[in-house]
């Protein structure tokens, strides 16, 4: 019961946030260089954060099921990949939309983009190992390991921006932080929101994936029984 409340009350602050964050998004000011079509950014911004956390999850909860066989820490880790993968596409559609206004062009092979789209390819793979083994005992250490090695894709396209050379934005360096360069104080506001927004939504559909993925077990359990 008392996870019940918590699950609806993150569910709740969560969308009142997003409601807020896109009032915020539509008063801040246009830049002066995008227009409108900056905007996509508030939006952008925090679906790629969001996955970054979400598959570090799957890779933490991986190695504490290699280490102490509970299946509660693979539920986790599945349930994780899978938000994580949604929100993942999200970073791609809203990406390859603010390409074509600014870059003349819906895809660019540059280092974002493409480790970007090399990692949702590895986590869409570990929830095709998911469903691809039949054995209950072999899938959960197969896609635990799977988990923790797809993990290297994560600081990769987090560091892609600063370790090659790309047309994409560098947001966050300390000189751009310390000269208030980075976002405008009114462009912060939603970006933040947003962010806040969203990571509570993440936290609050891993919390209904886990128990529905426990409630699909327990219904499971009483087929066998009732069909044994």
């Amino acid at each position: 019961m008392k996870d019940r409340v918590t699950r609806r009350l993150l569910g709740m602050a969560s969308f009142i946030g997003i409601f807020i964050s896109l009032y915020t998004v539509f008063r801040a000011p246009l830049d002066k260089n995008l227009g409108i079509v900056q905007k996509i950014f508030y939006i952008h911004f925090p679906v790629a954060i969001v996955p970054y956390f979400a598959f570090f999850v799957v890779f933490v909860c991986s190695i504490l099921y290699l280490k102490t066989r509970d299946r509660k820490w693979d539920k986790i880790a599945y349930a994780s990949a899978e938000i994580g993968l949604v929100i993942d596409t999200a970073l791609l559609v809203t990406g390859t939309i603010f390409n074509k206004p600014t870059w003349g062009v819906w895809w660019v092979w540059e280092p974002r983009i493409t480790t970007s789209l090399i990692m949702w390819l590895l986590y869409a793979g570990y929830l095709m190992l998911h469903f691809s083994v039949g054995d209950i005992e072999r899938r959960p250490r197969l896609t635990a390991v799977f988990g923790i090695v797809a993990f290297i894709s994560v600081p990769i396209s987090f560091m892609s921006i600063r370790w090659w050379r790309t047309a994409h934005p560098l947001i966050f360096t300390p000189a751009k932080i310390a000269l208030g360069e980075a976002l405008d104080m009114q462009m912060w506001i939603p970006t933040l929101i947003f962010l806040a927004s969203m990571t509570l939504f993440y936290v609050y559909l891993l919390g209904q994936r886990v128990n529905m993925i426990n409630l699909q077990e327990e219904i499971q359990d009483l087929k066998d029984e009732i069909g044994g």
